[in-house]
């Protein structure tokens, strides 16, 4: 069963409200002021907050304010409570990021309704949606329900690329986001000599354009080829657009979706900046196991051209080729059919990536 806690210094208000509430199977929890809604706020941990605004003691934006500073309570939805009088005062309670209102005196389906969709939208706030193309769909489906626009999800169906196709290439124009399904999919930018330098190596789970999207760019920022069979899903940048930037809380979630642990990638740049010839190629081979396209028990691996798994670790081929050639001789890799990589030491691996 759900729980509020309501806080208004009227008793009337407050008994007559708290009936509603009960009856209709809500845990209640009751404050006649702000400095007691606060204590009871910690304690209590409600699903839904209704707070009155004028009170003795700590006002309703003084209540606001002091669960929003807390990491326990400043994700419950917050409604605040108003008289006729005092609706003008709502601008403030709303720019402090209260998420709706209701002006007494209200009629008891304006109280629920408010209730049940305030827990419907922190619901789909809390939920973790899976990395395939049903989860992707159920999180547009929903957030457009969050954002109250047309189901973003319809007619969002995979399309099938082939071994060595194109997705995007690097100065086309930027009109979608694309989920990758299946396959592995590589993307990299072109050097003045036309030589290619691989930027990253993706699999089923990770989105692909989306720093094309942002901010003043026009056209993509590199390509995309396939390098392994893919079904992929495409989001187009209107979309995109209204995902990122229409409701605080959804741009929030989408952005960890999308970001395919961006911070994580950031991290290993720098590190990977200072790293020995050595120590990249031990990382870079971990990251691909972890990617799940090095050969193992649970994953048939890829294969990885020699060409762009030197530009992971940004040297040149022959010397790409030279570090697995020494690796394999030391019996830390093995290398099989279709030329797939199979790790066959993996805690030595891990030596070399840290120490070298």
């Amino acid at each position: 069963m759900k729980k509020i806690l309501l806080i208004e210094d009227n008793q009337n208000v407050r008994e007559n409200t708290a009936d509603i509430l009960e009856l209709e199977n809500y845990i209640v929890s009751t404050a006649e002021n702000g400095k007691i809604g606060v204590v009871k706020a910690n304690q209590f941990m409600p699903d839904v907050i209704l707070c009155d605004i004028m009170m003795p003691e700590l006002d309703g934006y003084g209540v606001f304010e002091s669960l929003s500073k807390n990491p326990k309570t400043a994700g419950i939805p917050f409604i605040f409570l108003t008289a006729k009088a005092e609706k003008s005062d709502m601008r403030k309670g709303m720019n402090l990021g209260a998420d709706d209102y209701l002006t007494k005196p209200f009629e008891e389906d304006e109280l629920l309704g408010a209730i049940k969709s305030r827990l419907k939208k922190n619901a789909f706030l809390k939920r973790k949606f899976s990395n395939n193309i049903e989860g992707i769909n159920e999180f547009l489906k929903e957030a457009s329900e969050y954002l109250e626009l047309q189901d973003l999800s319809k007619d969002r169906s995979l399309k099938h690329y082939k071994y060595k196709e194109e997705i995007f290439a690097e100065g086309d124009a930027a009109h979608r986001l694309f989920f990758i399904h299946s396959g592995t999919v590589k993307t990299y930018r072109c050097t003045e000599t036309g030589k290619e330098f691989v930027t990253g190596l993706y699999r089923d789970g990770d989105f692909i354009g989306q720093l094309s999207l942002l901010g003043d760019n026009k056209t993509y920022i590199e390509s995309a080829t396939v390098l392994e069979d893919a079904e992929i899903c495409e989001i187009p940048k209107a979309d995109f657009i209204k995902l990122l930037y229409d409701n605080r809380d959804v741009s929030n979630k989408f952005i960890g979706m999308i970001s395919n642990n961006m911070i994580h990638l950031q991290e290993q740049l720098v590190d990977m900046a200072f790293a020995t010839v050595r120590q990249k190629t031990a990382k870079t081979l971990l990251e691909l196991d972890a990617k799940g396209m090095i050969k193992d028990q649970e994953h048939r691996g890829i294969s990885i051209p020699r060409e762009d798994f030197a530009g992971l670790i940004g040297t040149a081929t022959e010397t790409a080729i030279r570090m697995l050639t020494e690796f394999k001789n030391e019996g830390l890799i093995g290398v099989e059919s279709g030329r797939r990589l199979v790790i066959l030491n993996k805690e030595t691996l891990k030596e070399i990536a840290e120490f070298g």
